[in-house]
């Protein structure tokens, strides 16, 4: 989902109802598409939306059992995004958990962390919790400008900022 509409009917719905949240809804709002200019890799669909939506989809992802992430990271080159065409989709698999962990901190909810990303699917679906564990740490990094994507490249959300998250490998 990605407005308080939205949110609202599933929160309101039976149990088998359930939906997901991308980290880049739960963090950026449409001011992100304009800021400074056209910023093609913050165009989604279905598109970012107002703060207040965004405020209401950070409240349920931390709030209620019926949200789970889901990533719909969207690795579109360069070329496809930047063009006439400018393909809709935001590319987060860099750090789709780091996204969500900011997202939490801006509302004191970090133990929230956890279900939204790891259980609360599974448990929707009824199957069992993943095995196995992730460190997310405090710990600044500086996304890159750009992956190789064959003889391409994709451009990640927030290319060339400061994260202060960090997932650190499976030990």
């Amino acid at each position: 989902v990605t407005s308080a509409a939205a949110a609202c009917f599933v929160e309101q719905a039976g149990p088998n109802v359930a939906a997901t949240i991308t980290a880049h809804h739960l963090c950026h709002n449409r001011n992100a598409l304009f800021k400074g200019g056209i910023q093609p890799h913050y165009y989604c669909l279905p598109i970012l939306k107002t703060e207040a939506d965004r405020q209401k989809l950070l409240q349920v992802a931390v709030d209620c059992p019926k949200f789970f992430l889901g990533t719909d990271s969207a690795p579109h080159t360069v070329e496809r995004k930047e063009s006439s065409c400018g393909c809709a989709g935001c590319f987060t698999a860099h750090m789709a958990v780091e996204l969500v962990a900011e997202a939490f901190q801006s509302v004191r909810r970090l133990d929230a962390v956890e279900d939204f990303v790891s259980r609360r699917g599974a448990a929707f679906y009824g199957l069992p919790p993943a095995q196995g564990t992730r460190s997310l740490v405090l710990e600044a990094w500086k996304v890159p400008e750009s992956y190789a994507f064959g003889d391409q490249v994709v451009r990640p959300l927030r290319a060339g900022e400061e994260s202060r998250w960090k997932l650190k490998p499976r030990s």
